[in-house]
């Protein structure tokens, strides 16, 4: 599996260095399989920081097999999704303890409709029907240094270069 990670610069050795656990999935290394969502993460993060480096997307390979490790993956963005991702980005920590999750990423377009939900202001199915009119993009969050170390850095370049 081809994955991308979209920033500010070069990362040949991934970490897991979050200092925001309240990401959708919680403390990892997030990575996509769509190049196009990394090339628009890269320069949200730039801007975001106000960095002086160019937006870049780092292109790795993943080619182990799955079933070797704890994964715990969402198909859709379903009740069970919804349910996850509101509780890591309330900070409450994850229980099980997975190496990968893998899954639909809340981008700017759903997390609207996250914050309407936590607030009561949509019930859970209408925030679900939301979601299924909306194109989400998926992420693989690498949770721990010894799944990580199965990562391969292939290249990085620059967006628009």
């Amino acid at each position: 599996m081809k994955v991308y990670h979209g920033t500010d610069i070069v990362i040949e050795k991934p970490q897991i260095t979050n200092r925001f656990k309240t990401l959708d999935f919680g403390e990892g290394f997030y990575t996509t399989e769509n190049e196009n969502q990394a090339q628009e993460f890269a320069v949200k993060v730039c801007k975001r920081r106000n960095s002086s480096f160019s937006p870049v997307v780092n292109c790795y390979e993943f080619n182990e097999d799955l079933t070797r490790f704890s994964v715990l993956k969402f198909d859709a963005p379903d009740e069970k999704w919804l349910d996850f991702v509101v509780e890591r980005r309330k900070g409450i920590p994850i229980i099980e303890k997975y190496d990968l999750i893998i899954g639909p990423v809340a981008n700017d377009d759903v997390f609207g409709t996250i914050i309407l939900y936590e607030a009561g202001q949509l019930d859970k199915e209408s925030a679900i029907k939301r979601f299924k009119v909306k194109r989400l993009y998926n992420q693989v969050l690498f949770c721990n240094k010894s799944v990580l170390s199965h990562l391969t850095f292939i290249k990085s370049y620059k967006v628009g270069g």
